[in-house]
């Protein structure tokens, strides 16, 4: 028997059983993937979240649970009231209710999501809660979801009851009930079964993505052969599934099958060691279409569950930083412009767009890496802003988009493993320059990073700052010099 099991494990359990195994006796294997801004945002939503029905009165976390039960059985007896956290204990079932409306007639619950949509294993996570209250003789009139809207635009002070839509599921939980009690057995059957020396073969599935990517892929794909087919990039993983379970999982097998020519091929690069494809008419119509000046530029931004700033909303991608590498004329040496914005400063994101219209003064050609973040980060700047539309527009309609020969595979290579990322394809490009190495940079080395380190600003010294936004500032360079050298590498292969 688990011992209480909670909301979050019996999700864990209801995702895959082995999950919960090898968080009892194998944690060591996990690789955690929850980002820390992820991780304040659900926080910062659940803190939110507990005013939404009124005055609430808080069950403080203790990891002694039966403090909180009993707390909570005090606080039930007060009826009518709000209670936060109110934990509930049942045959080794352990719950806390992120907001419970203790009535004179029932309770209803309230579950807090910081996400923009429901999806089956927040289902899960309700129903398990009523399960365990209704099995306490508590009348439960009411299970709802709260979650995020996406469609909220902040303007003034943040209105809570319109940044979060409140979903009634009563039904929908009913209804699920025997598989609440079915899925507890089975969790508990099987913690019985397989002990510390006993671990149980379960073979990869859909489980292992969804509703979440798990924390042990690296430890249970560990066996796995060198290129196999998780390792094709853009295909379903339901499709990966299909190939696992008829055991053709090598490329050497999959090299056989009849599919997709786009797997095949990334199939083919890798296991024939093949030379490069450069479809040289691609690259000169691309170089053809370039205007003087060239400016390269790269966009980081973060998103917020809670909008903070006035005319944004929930999610929404916030740029607060641009390197831009520019080339005036063909005779001209490269120059470098860079924007990073002050964590304090309210006004970043006009001030970010009012430096780059700045720099960016000319007619010219703008060049960026996947045309569908930084045209859309301008438009949402552009409504912000109206002032500045025209200009703004000016840049979307100058911008040239150095990824779509490699996303095609005009241009391809075995070391590009099937990716187009820059990150791929830079390093394949210039293998031997230390200079343009992503893992070696001193404190950032992706996007996700990026946006973690902003936010990561607040509240520190003014000297921890500067050690953080100079990394900052040299990842974001590298982005824009990659584009600067891919357009020299285009140059150098149209001259052959």
């Amino acid at each position: 028997m688990i011992e209480n099991l909670s909301k979050s494990k019996y999700c864990k359990g209801v995702q895959c059983h082995k999950i919960l195994w090898l968080d009892k006796y194998k944690p060591e294997t996990k690789v955690e993937t929850a980002r820390k801004s992820v991780l304040e945002n659900g926080t910062k939503v659940g803190l939110l979240a507990k005013g939404l029905l009124g005055k609430y009165i808080d069950v403080p976390y203790n990891k002694d649970l039966s403090i909180m039960i009993n707390i909570t059985n005090e606080l039930m007896k007060e009826k009518p009231n709000i209670i936060t956290e109110a934990s509930f204990e049942y045959n080794h079932n352990f719950c806390s209710v992120d907001i419970l409306k203790n009535d004179l007639d029932g309770v209803e619950l309230y579950e807090v999501k910081s996400s923009t949509d429901i999806s089956n294993i927040y289902i899960d996570d309700i129903s398990y809660q009523y399960y365990v209250l209704t099995k306490l003789n508590l009348n439960v009139k009411k299970a709802c979801l709260v979650y995020i809207n996406k469609d909220y635009i902040r303007y003034g002070e943040l209105d809570i009851h319109q940044l979060f839509h409140i979903e009634d599921v009563t039904n929908i939980v009913q209804s699920n009930l025997k598989n609440v009690e079915a899925n507890i057995e089975s969790i508990n059957d099987f913690m019985n079964t397989y002990g510390q020396n006993n671990e149980p073969n379960i073979k990869l599935g859909n489980y292992c993505f969804k509703p979440y990517l798990c924390n042990y892929w690296n430890y249970c794909s560990k066996d796995l052969p060198h290129q196999n087919v998780f390792d094709i990039v853009r295909m379903h993983y339901s499709k990966k599934l299909d190939y696992y379970n008829s055991n053709v999982i090598s490329f050497e097998d999959l090299s056989k099958q009849d599919m997709n020519k786009t797997y095949l091929e990334q199939i083919d690069f890798e296991l024939n060691n093949l030379k490069p494809k450069i479809n040289k008419d691609a690259i000169k119509k691309i170089m053809d279409s370039l205007v003087y000046p060239l400016y390269f530029i790269d966009f980081e931004t973060f998103q917020l569950a809670v909008p903070e700033y006035d005319g944004t909303k929930p999610y929404q991608q916030l740029p607060f930083q641009y390197s831009l590498h520019i080339i005036k004329d063909e005779s001209s040496k490269v120059k470098h412009k860079e924007f990073l914005a002050e964590i304090d400063d309210k006004d970043f994101i006009r001030h970010f767009a009012e430096s780059m219209i700045k720099d960016i003064p000319d007619n010219g050609s703008v060049i960026i890496y996947n045309k569908s973040f930084e045209p859309a980060r301008l438009n949402e700047i552009a409504r912000m802003y109206p002032d500045l539309a025209d200009e703004l527009q000016r840049i979307i309609s100058q911008m040239v988009d150095f990824l779509e020969p490699f996303k095609s595979r005009d241009f391809y290579m075995k070391e590009f493993e099937g990716s187009a990322s820059i990150k791929k394809v830079l390093p394949a490009l210039y293998p031997n320059d230390s200079d343009l190495d992503y893992h070696a940079l001193p404190v950032v080395h992706n996007g996700e990073e990026a946006s973690d380190t902003f936010l990561s600003l607040r509240g520190k010294s003014r000297e921890e700052q500067e050690k953080l936004r100079n990394g900052l500032l040299v990842y974001c360079k590298l982005d824009t010099l990659a584009m600067v050298k891919i357009w020299q590498k285009f140059k150098e292969i149209l001259e052959e």
